[in-house]
């Protein structure tokens, strides 16, 4: 990830917090991360509470099985898992 941030110019990484579950995890990333690129800052964000249940594998899953993710991600993305995971 880092190394994609350094390609474009970039000065942080935004991740979300879901859960108190997700902040170890993210912790060790943006530490690892402050060490391998000193000046590329992380910046955490928490979801509004409509989306704190979801997860990128849960809205693949259900696009996997045909079901409907409109109002969970952009239109572009639901586009693109509709082709994806055209039947």
């Amino acid at each position: 990830m880092i190394e994609y941030v350094k390609a474009k110019k970039g000065i942080a990484v935004i991740r979300g917090l879901r859960a108190v579950s997700d902040f170890e995890y993210e912790l060790q990333m943006a530490l690892m991360n402050r060490r391998l690129a000193v000046g590329i800052e992380t910046v955490f964000m928490m979801p509004s509470e409509e989306y704190s249940f979801l997860t990128s594998t849960i809205v693949k899953e259900v696009a996997s099985f045909g079901g409907s993710v409109k109002g969970l991600v952009s239109e572009t993305v639901e586009n693109a898992l509709r082709r994806k995971f055209k039947r």
